[in-house]
């Protein structure tokens, strides 16, 4: 019998890359990605599931990485803020994150990022005030929100139900 607290092969596909990370059962998805994979631009914030800043996909649908053991995500697909920009291209709501000046110190951006790239999937033609409701859950302590909507208002045009640009 295998001692709880001994870590064991996890298989994943993050990013679109094949992955084996040793994880304890309580380790939970957002440690196992920064930690084992070293993915660092999933935050921690308030490791209570209420910021926002771990947010990643798992199977396309947003999951809170602090709340979501990485047992949970074996054999699933995780999509993290580093697999949107494609070589040195930006992914369209990070260009208009930019260029809406939509992030300031960064800290919430990839968890920003990640929600609305679930949510611009789902609902393309979203209004502001269903962005509002679908990033909810996503605190932002910098922008005052309007620069984040309108920069999902605009990438949103260009991608037109696409997950990654």
């Amino acid at each position: 019998m295998r001692d709880a607290h001994e870590p064991a092969p996890l298989r994943l596909t993050v990013n679109g890359r094949q992955e084996t990370a040793h994880v304890t059962p309580r380790t939970t998805l957002a440690d196992c990605l920064r930690h084992e994979l070293g993915l660092t631009g999933t935050h921690l914030g308030c490791e209570h599931g209420v910021c926002g800043a771990c947010t990643v996909l798992v199977d396309g649908r947003p999951v809170r990485g602090c709340l979501t053991l990485a047992v949970q995500a074996e054999g699933s697909t995780v999509d993290t803020v580093e697999g949107l920009a494609n070589d040195a291209v930006m992914h369209p709501l990070q260009e208009k994150f930019w260029k809406h000046s939509a992030l300031q110190c960064g800290f919430c951006t990839p968890g920003f990022l990640m929600a609305a790239v679930a949510a611009v999937a789902e609902e393309p033609d979203m209004s502001r005030d269903r962005i509002r409701e679908r990033l909810s859950g996503n605190i932002c302590r910098c922008t005052g929100y309007e620069p984040i909507i309108n920069a999902i208002m605009d990438a949103s045009t260009r991608m037109a139900g696409r997950r990654f640009g």
